[in-house]
């Protein structure tokens, strides 16, 4: 499944974004703690150039703890950069930010001017929330769907931070298949502009390998399902999600666990490693770089064509 969508505000605000960001200082980089390489925009990294940044790994309530844990170490292995677990559940963690931003930033805190930060991140990862947050009051607008945030704002914290939101931004077309479906497992893709059963099929699948005891529990399973429709068609018996003639209604099925895995009942289940990561950053280049020899060998194919006709004529 590729996702492409792209809506025209986002389109925008790349664009905004980029004359922007020689006037600041600091960027933050707000990451969904379940997908912290899948919900890592690959345009932030182009843009901010050798800038400092603070990773967020936002809603580490409902990512496995361990698995944060490897990916703070992973993500502070880059230059400049701070990774910090957080939940905007616990307002003491967000507030935390700003003493992180004065380290990262010591000469511009020492001259007494404020520190110019950007917070950037794809969509319904909860920078609005964190904004909100560190502002003490409500300033950004929130909802638990993605693309709320249309348009950029500057907003002083009045204590020496001055932060600039950004609408949530996704790039124009994901690579990685795997990492298109983590984000629409996650949330961070409208329901509308995805397939249900597709989607959990593919979570389903993942947490049949990754995470069995946490399924069993939480869906009163004496044994572990053989696969991906093995298992949604427990969940459907086992909710009623059932249609005439007492066939499973897949579809309800797949929104019983997309739902509850958003909602962390299931448990703290991360949908990627570090060392995934590793592995899909070689097959999505090994898959690039033949897509850029197709594209060339079509392009000499067109310009020996041309050249032929126009020997010919």
């Amino acid at each position: 499944m590729a996702i492409q969508w792209y809506p025209g505000h986002m389109h925008k605000a790349r664009k905004e974004i980029e004359e922007a960001m020689p006037q600041v200082d600091l960027v933050i980089e707000v990451l969904d703690a379940r997908i912290p390489y899948s919900s890592e925009n690959p345009m932030v990294a182009q843009l901010r150039g050798d800038k400092p940044c603070i990773k967020l790994l936002n809603k580490s309530d409902l990512a496995d703890p361990e698995i944060t844990a490897q990916w703070i170490e992973y993500l502070e292995r880059e230059q400049g950069v701070k990774a910090t677990a957080i939940t905007t559940l616990q307002a003491a963690m967000v507030k935390k930010i700003p003493d992180i931003c004065r380290k990262l930033v010591p000469s511009r805190d020492k001259t007494e001017k404020d520190i110019r930060t950007m917070i950037m991140g794809i969509p319904n990862v909860g920078k609005s929330t964190i904004i909100n947050t560190l502002a003490g009051r409500v300033i950004a607008k929130t909802g638990n769907e993605p693309a709320v945030t249309k348009t950029q704002q500057r907003i002083n914290l009045r204590n020496g931070i001055v932060l600039s939101d950004t609408p949530g931004i996704l790039w124009p077309k994901v690579d990685n298949e795997a990492s298109s479906y983590r984000l629409a497992v996650t949330g961070a893709i409208k329901d509308t502009a995805m397939e249900y059963e597709d989607v959990a099929l593919f979570a389903a699948k993942y947490f049949l390998t990754a995470y069995p005891k946490e399924i069993c529990e939480r869906y009163n399973l004496t044994e572990l399902p053989k696969d991906d429709v093995a298992l949604l068609e427990a969940i459907g018996r086992k909710r009623g999600a059932l249609r005439p003639g007492g066939r499973i209604d897949m579809h309800k099925a797949s929104e019983l666990l997309l739902h509850e895995y958003r909602s962390g009942k299931i448990g703290l289940l991360s949908l990627e490693t570090p060392a995934m990561a590793e592995l899909e950053k070689i097959e999505v280049a090994r898959i690039m770089a033949i897509k850029e020899a197709e594209k060339e060998a079509k392009l000499a194919n067109e310009k020996l064509k041309r050249s032929g006709k126009r020997h010919n004529d």
